[in-house]
């Protein structure tokens, strides 16, 4: 199996302008992610930004930076721009990794990109793990999923989904992390937003909106969230310390 990385990565961020180039043991977070996606034995890693800096940054430490628009809404819609630009087939593999998961582990994203390759039905490949704190399944700001018998997505939600009116509910957090294959992408920033998208803010609903199937991989370990915050980096830090 052969798949692409690309990291889209932007220096705005109206609650940590500048996060993908904040130091990470001597090196930017984005080159941190570049490590993890060059390890997980991707054939090519490309980081797609809008903001020069980012670029040199990723460049002077031996990766490939594309430039791309600065207006998109979404990183899907960067990652699409992205794999046209590089040429990538329609059938090519592309993981979307995001610019501030230094954490992440390498073989979830192979893992992540096989799950694709292997289900010709699936136009999205993603990742979750199961939620052990209930506080975490009831939070906003933590992503669950709720899939089917073979596996695939049946809804996001930032509501705790299922909601536990008996014992043994089980609840699965999302990872921010997908395989696509070139020709969807190209497909996906065609399509119109939907409500329900607009309603949770996650932008994987305008593909189950559509009709499109997203094949989930259940981690057996819990994955490492990234960095939405300078108290989250402070933490990272001392991880690499």
């Amino acid at each position: 199996m052969s798949f692409s990385v690309i990291i889209p990565a932007r220096y705005g961020s109206s609650r940590f302008p500048g996060k993908p180039l904040a130091d990470l043991g001597g090196r930017p977070m984005v080159v941190r992610v570049c490590e993890r996606a060059a390890a997980s034995g991707a054939a090519a890693v490309h980081v797609a930004t809008d903001d020069e800096r980012i670029a040199a940054a990723v460049r002077s430490h031996g990766y490939a930076a594309l430039m791309t628009r600065a207006d998109h809404a979404s990183g899907t819609d960067r990652l699409a721009e992205a794999a046209a630009r590089l040429g990538l087939a329609d059938a090519d593999v592309v993981v979307n990794l995001q610019g501030d998961e230094p954490l992440i582990e390498p073989s979830l994203v192979a893992e992540v990109a096989g799950a694709l390759e292997r289900r010709a039905e699936a136009a999205i490949a993603t990742a979750c793990h199961p939620i052990d704190d209930p506080a975490a399944a009831a939070s906003p700001h933590v992503v669950k999923v709720v899939m089917d018998a073979r596996g695939f997505a049946l809804y996001f939600s930032r509501s705790q989904i299922p909601h536990p009116r008996g014992p043994g509910a089980t609840w699965y957090r999302h990872a921010g992390l997908y395989a696509y294959r070139a020709g969807f992408l190209a497909r996906y920033a065609s399509l119109e937003q939907s409500p329900l998208e607009r309603a949770e803010v996650l932008e994987q609903l305008r593909a189950l909106w559509h009709g499109y199937r997203i094949t989930v991989v259940v981690s057996r370990s819990e994955i490492a969230a990234g960095v939405d915050t300078p108290e989250d980096l402070e933490a990272v830090r001392r991880m690499f310390a």
